[in-house]
């Protein structure tokens, strides 16, 4: 059962990208020691129950009150079960994820997602009460499958409260027990970190691998080794969100988006933002408008 859920294909969901599931019951179906490949994130929460697991060679056993990241890539081996498992689990894709936060007050939370081997960490009740919450909201949010734009506002802000939360326990956590983080993970994260700084204003690859000491062919097959994303995709990502923020909060005309932005043209920005989003900067900004008119 838990190699069905983690493996779920989350582009036949309803919101694609995103799976979420409250198990109460626990189904053995996966044969003890049968390897299988984890193809999606995955953050696992255990409400009760035991489980032993081998994820590549490290054995860890997850017990009520634990948390632990499943690390995309990763073969995974449930070694034994205990008791009757209740738990917690969110699969996504990692377009999901850049999609929908990919901003610097985040970017620490994908050092954890990307990880090859992180420990189990044990939550305290605060902790877990705080997160099991969390959980419930994006399970009772992701059960309508509306896709009206209030509604996508309501997925993407519950999703990011969920990053938010594994940003702040990882860091509690990564003050007695230090994660080493392997070379391509850490030259990616320090790619996102300068992307979400100054993607308004540079737009080229080649900025970022300076800025990182690297030739642009290394980091982007290193970036893309360890998201499944090129360089230039991440961010052309990075620029719409920021885009996007200030079709929505500002007045500004989008001429002058255009030119804070540093494109060359108001047809090229308008060029980009249509290639990316299927809309006109106009219609974005026209139907933000719309949305907040009827709250």
């Amino acid at each position: 059962m838990l190699k069905d859920l983690i493996n779920i294909e989350l582009m036949d969901l309803p919101i694609e990208g995103l799976g979420i599931s409250i198990i109460k019951k626990y189904i053995i179906k996966t044969a003890q020691d049968e390897s299988f490949l984890i193809r999606n994130y995955c953050v696992i929460l255990i409400k009760s129950g035991e489980f032993k697991i081998r994820i590549q060679e490290l054995i860890s056993d997850l017990k009520a009150h634990d948390l632990m990241v499943l690390p995309k890539n990763s073969y995974c081996t449930i070694l034994e079960v205990k008791g009757k498992p209740q738990f917690f689990l969110i699969c996504f894709t990692s377009d999901f994820a850049f999609e929908n936060c990919l901003k610097k007050e985040l970017v620490d939370s994908f050092a954890f997602l990307l990880g090859e081997s992180l420990p189990t960490i044990p939550l305290e009740d605060k902790d877990f009460q705080v997160l099991s919450l969390i959980y419930k909201l994006i399970y009772f949010v992701n059960k309508d499958t509306n896709k009206s734009s209030e509604d996508s506002e309501l997925r993407r802000i519950a999703f990011n409260l969920f990053l938010y939360e594994l940003k702040f326990i990882f860091k509690r956590f990564i003050k007695e027990a230090p994660i080493n983080i392997k070379r391509p993970e850490s030259l990616t994260i320090q790619f996102l970190t300068i992307l979400t700084i100054h993607c308004k204003k540079q737009h080229s690859v080649k900025f970022y691998a300076g800025a990182l000491s690297v030739t642009r062919g290394y980091l982007n097959n290193v970036v893309k080794q360890v998201t499944g994303k090129t360089v230039k995709s991440l961010m052309d990502q990075a620029i719409i969100n920021e885009i996007k923020n200030v079709l929505e909060n500002s007045q500004s005309s989008i001429k002058l988006i255009a030119e804070d932005f540093e494109f060359s043209s108001l047809s090229k920005f308008d060029n980009f933002f249509k290639r990316n989003t299927s809309m006109s900067a106009s219609q974005y900004r026209n139907n933000a408008m719309g949305k907040f008119k009827k709250l």
